[in-house]
């Protein structure tokens, strides 16, 4: 009788120290089952097996593996993909040649006397195909390798700030709003000074949307769901009002760069604008990374995360200035690509897992895929034509969307 007495105690007390936590159903009935003697245990209850640390880090690895391969083949296949076709070993021989040049030059002038050791590599039959590929091909390759990490990364942190699966760059906004920034930077003629003005004015509209975004759609500590979506639907009215009146004003050719920022393309990438949003690309990665742990900490909830020792609001700060640099980068020269933070982060949570040091690295290169896949598709569905990219996105993206946001719905019991 004293047993049963102190095992409803125990009960109690496990259940109200979890709610308090935020913990879970599943973490209050472990943590019952470890404080109750083991008289009061049921017998016939089965133990669940830890699962194997080598096991799991075995699986990380091979789908960080399998997500790097994919991502170099298809950016081989892509880089000879074209009007004018080079085969795979071709464009690998051209890589090797570049940088056979590239590591000559330094050993030259170091006088070493040595040679560069990939000079005999393969190069494209054809007169003009290295000049292509090194001069149209591979910079809009990287240039789409780096949007797609950008966005995906971008999704999965805001999804973590936010706790929110609805949270999206171009969802709730902010990709519109750091496309509001350049946009700003092409009318005033101050782009004129630099590519890379353009993408700090890309990071300056990101950020200042992100931080309108997240003061508005937060009530009580929590970001409901309607009031996200309709937040972003506000934001996004406003700043498409802001590029249309852009739009107007501007002058023949700015105002062809502004209908390009409202379809989203990677036509007209080059080195420039790939060395100017790399840096905020390899930031951006960097804060998040860094930030991984405290995240998930942070979906445990807010009251489980500070007693933890997590500064929330110096997280969520760090976490908008990294999500305006990831949005900056993937805005700056193409234009609005919206769904790739909303597709990627959730088809990898199924394979992955929550946990964010798997799932950062893993979004990164499963953006990259996705928006190199769009970009060839875009270059080759129609003959002679280059689609928008952001219209092919879409496409993906908003079905997607919507049994995403039926799911959310369905789980919630349904909204008021």
């Amino acid at each position: 009788m004293s047993t049963t007495a102190s095992s409803r105690t125990t009960d109690s007390t496990n259940s109200a120290d979890s709610t308090a936590t935020g913990g879970t159903a599943a973490e209050t009935t472990a943590d019952n089952a470890a404080t109750l003697p083991k008289s009061a245990r049921r017998k016939g209850a089965k133990r669940t097996k830890p699962a194997n640390p080598s096991r799991r880090t075995t699986k990380d690895r091979l789908i960080l593996g399998g997500l790097s391969v994919a991502l170099a083949i298809t950016a081989v296949i892509a880089a000879g993909t074209g009007q004018l076709h080079v085969a795979p070993m071709e464009v690998i021989g051209s890589i090797l040649h570049g940088l056979n040049n590239w590591l000559q030059g330094w050993l030259d002038y170091f006088g070493t006397g040595l040679r560069a050791p990939f000079g005999a590599a393969p190069l494209p039959e054809h007169a003009r195909g290295y000049e292509t590929l090194w001069s149209v091909r591979f910079p809009r390759v990287v240039l789409a390798m780096i949007v797609g990490a950008a966005l995906a990364c971008s999704g999965t942190v805001m999804q973590g700030v936010f706790g929110n699966p609805l949270a999206e760059p171009a969802v709730v906004g902010v990709s519109s709003g750091a496309a509001v920034g350049a946009s700003t930077a092409i009318v005033t003629g101050v782009a004129a000074h630099g590519n890379w003005v353009v993408a700090i004015f890309a990071f300056a509209g990101g950020l200042i949307t992100t931080l309108l975004v997240y003061s508005l759609s937060r009530s009580k500590g929590r970001t409901e769901v309607v009031t996200l979506v309709l937040t972003g639907i506000a934001v996004n009215a406003f700043t498409f009002a802001m590029i249309a009146f852009y739009t107007y004003v501007a002058d023949p050719n700015a105002r062809d760069q502004l209908i390009f920022w409202q379809l989203g393309s990677l036509n007209g990438a080059g080195w420039i604008s790939v060395f100017s949003v790399l840096p905020l690309l390899v930031a951006g990665l960097f804060m998040a990374f860094l930030a991984a742990g405290k995240l998930d900490l942070l979906a445990l909830g807010e009251r489980s995360a500070r007693h933890l020792g997590v500064n929330v609001e110096r997280l969520r700060m760090g976490m908008i200035v990294t999500v305006a640099l990831l949005v900056g980068a993937g805005v700056a020269f193409t234009g609005i690509v919206s769904f790739v933070g909303l597709v990627v982060p959730h088809l990898l949570r199924i394979v992955v897992g929550p946990g964010h040091k798997l799932l950062l690295p893993a979004s990164a290169l499963g953006g990259a895929l996705l928006v190199l896949l769009a970009d060839l598709a875009a270059r080759t569905l129609v003959t002679y034509s280059d689609l928008p990219l952001g219209m092919l996105t879409a496409l993906i993206g908003g079905p997607f969307f919507f049994w995403l946001l039926r799911r959310t719905r369905n789980e919630q019991g349904g909204w008021a």
